[in-house]
Order: C-alpha cells, then structure tokens, then sequence
C-alpha cells in the first residue's frame, strides 16, 4: 500500500471520528484523492473526494452535511471529519489517488490506482 489510514475506530451512533491518510511515498499535494468505503457483502464506494489545490469537493448523498474531507498541504496529508455516526456507515475506509491534479475530482472507483490499507470504523446503535 502506498498510503497508511488511521483514525478508525468504534463509537456510538451519533458520535464523531477523524480519519487520516499520509503517503509511505507520494506527495499528496500533486493528486486529487478521495475517501471510499466497504461494508461487509457490499461492493466499495465512494464517499468524498478533493480536488487540486483550490479544488472542489463532493460527496456521496448518504454523507452530506455529515462528513468533511480536508488537506493538509504543509503536512501532506488528507483528512475525512465524521460526525453524526450512523451504524449504516460501519465499513472500512480507504484512502485513494487520483492521478490527476484538477479543480474537480471523481468519486468513481475506477478513476483511482493507488490505495491504502484501510480503517476499520464502526458505529454501534
């Protein structure tokens, strides 16, 4: 893997997590990257992306107004904020690259080439 997620966890329903993502090898700063999800059974999917420096955002509808992708370009690092923790959003979490440096990113899988690991987060009711 070429990034290393932390900040996974178990909370209660209602609780809040903050994931990071920091590179074992590449700068962060030159990519789009993004933030997907794999529940257990289910296929993994997008959930927030970045785009280049003064780049948008976007997010999958199930985490609007909930989560909060961010970088850190001094740190090189990417950051997903939390907060109102449902048990639907248990899953792994995974970090991501786009090969693009771009105002807009893609939430889609196939858009992406280089993963980390993952970080188990989950929500009790």
């Amino acid at each position: 893997e070429q990034f290393v997620e932390s900040g996974g966890g178990l909370v209660q329903a209602g609780g809040s997590l903050r994931l990071s993502c920091r590179p074992s090898k590449y700068n962060l700063n030159n990519w789009n990257m993004g933030w997907f999800r794999q529940a257990p059974g289910k296929a993994r999917e997008g959930v927030s992306c970045i785009g280049g420096e003064g780049g948008r955002t976007r997010y999958a509808d199930s985490v609007k107004g909930r989560f909060t992708i961010s970088r850190d370009y001094d740190r090189n690092m990417v950051y997903l904020e939390l907060n109102n923790l449902r048990p639907e959003d248990t899953a792994v979490y995974y970090c991501a690259r786009e090969p693009k440096w771009s105002v807009l990113c893609d939430l889609r899988e196939s858009s992406y080439d280089t993963w980390g690991q993952g970080t188990q987060v989950t929500v009790s009711s």
